[in-house]
């Protein structure tokens, strides 16, 4: 019931529900497309960086093996598209940046200060912005940590992953617990309050105890933030394949329920807040960038394969989803050709956009509150849209999911189990906009007559 929510998925996530279908009807243009001078001005940018030395059993991501040593390509392509994209929006101000991949820890430390550097030029970026890395930890990248710290980054993201290593084998890691345990050591002398881990549960063979022991010895020597996520088999993974011919099992649902609960109580008790589905922080360290997803805020997404959502400069007010080319070859002759490599761009029409905010927002422990859901929605609140549903009375009723005067939230019990009601939740949403088209369609237009 995790696995939706609880995905090794990083980077910025597209959102594939109806609303991105090109027949929603555009009734209530007058609330899509929404413009502030905030949001418009502002957003985060999220770097992809595609290599990775070799795939891992599990990994279905964007990501290639490289044939050549194109560094100096890769870091040339990636400082024009962020030029581009910044200058092609209102952005005027980057509140975070993202590397991510990939392997984005195996970039020179120089493509990194590189694309920083243009960010600077063309939009204002403080030296205070949260500048995260994610790093795979192995001996090499170890010696390099200082080096990505001088370049501009000030947040690592550990992929750890595993501290035992036949799980790391399996899971095709390239790296070691001892490895991890360094890497994090190290990473957190060189940024202390700023290194996350992930690490991921629900592993062939493993059980409930041999968890909470994991767990137990990792949060021994973390910092001030993790990250748990699910094991999903992906089909067309090696690992897919594996368990479908009865050579590896992984824990069912239950058992993996039980997991995620126990490691939620074992997190509480170490003096780490729940702040989202899948992460967890004590001192105030949460993911700055990550938040801008869940709160719907604007990103750019610069790199073979990244997703953003911003609204484009003179083409009126209206937010874009926009996917950039896969293939790292094909993006490197885009964006020398023309300054990016754009594959995709949908207008997010009011659905569209409202499902994205309803989808991200209740990921969160605080949820979505009456103001951050008016903004988008200014001529229907929450209680209108879904406190006379029979579905959401029976979620309240079962102490899954509140709605009240701070806003929509699931309960701590119900953000487990967020997966399976959020269909409902779509519905009654896409049922209230419907509504309120048809309601627009049938009035009889104003005369001018009525103005006076």
């Amino acid at each position: 019931m995790l696995k939706t929510f609880l995905t090794a998925c990083r980077g910025p996530v597209l959102f594939v529900g109806r609303g991105f279908s090109s027949d929603v009807s555009v009734g209530v243009s007058k609330l899509a497309g929404f413009s502030s001078p905030t949001l418009s001005s502002e957003a985060s940018l999220y770097v992809h960086w595609p290599y990775c030395l070799r795939r891992c059993s599990y990994c279905n991501f964007n990501k290639y093996i490289p044939r050549s040593d194109n560094q100096d390509v890769m870091s040339e392509c990636l400082q024009r598209e962020t030029e581009t994209l910044l200058r092609l929006s209102h952005v005027s101000r980057v509140t975070s940046v993202f590397f991510g991949g990939g392997t984005p820890s195996l970039a020179r430390p120089s493509t990194i200060a590189a694309v920083l550097e243009t960010v600077a030029r063309h939009a204002a970026l403080s030296e205070s912005a949260e500048v995260t890395l994610e790093v795979n930890p192995t001996p090499i990248l170890s010696s390099k940590l200082q080096d990505f710290l001088h370049a501009g980054v000030n947040r690592f993201s550990i992929g750890v992953q595993s501290l035992q290593d036949e799980d790391l084998k399996v899971l095709g890691r390239d790296h070691t617990s001892q490895h991890a345990l360094e890497t994090v050591g190290e990473a957190r002398a060189l940024c202390p309050g700023k290194v996350s881990v992930d690490v991921m549960f629900g592993r062939p063979g493993q059980s409930i105890a041999s968890w909470e022991l994991e767990l137990d010895e990792l949060l021994s020597v973390c910092d001030d933030h993790i990250s748990l996520y699910q094991l999903t088999l992906e089909r067309g993974t090696q690992l897919f394949s594996q368990v479908q011919k009865g050579q590896l099992s992984v824990p069912g649902d239950d058992i993996t329920a039980i997991m995620y609960e126990s490691a939620r109580k074992i997190l509480q008790k170490r003096g780490y807040l729940q702040y989202e589905v899948s992460n967890f922080a004590k001192n105030g360290a949460i993911s700055q960038h990550n938040m801008s997803y869940w709160k719907a805020s604007q990103y750019i997404g610069v790199g073979p394969g990244a997703h953003g959502r911003f609204i484009p400069h003179g083409e009126g007010a209206c937010r874009e989803a926009r996917t950039q080319t896969l293939e790292p070859e094909v993006w490197v002759r885009e964006v020398q050709q023309r300054g990016h490599g754009t594959r995709r761009r949908i207008p997010l029409q009011h659905l569209g956009q409202l499902e994205e905010v309803l989808v991200m927002g209740l990921r969160l422990i605080d949820g979505i509150t009456h103001q951050h859901w008016q903004f988008f929605s200014p001529g229907a609140d929450l209680h209108q849209i879904f406190s006379s549903s029979c579905e959401v009375q029976d979620l309240q009723q079962r102490d899954l999911l509140i709605l009240d005067n701070r806003g929509l939230r699931c309960s701590w019990q119900g953000l487990a189990f967020l997966d399976s009601m959020l269909p409902n939740l779509l519905l009654q949403l896409e049922a209230h906009i419907t509504r309120g088209q048809e309601m627009d369609r049938k009035r009889p237009p104003q005369s001018l007559g009525d103005n006076n």
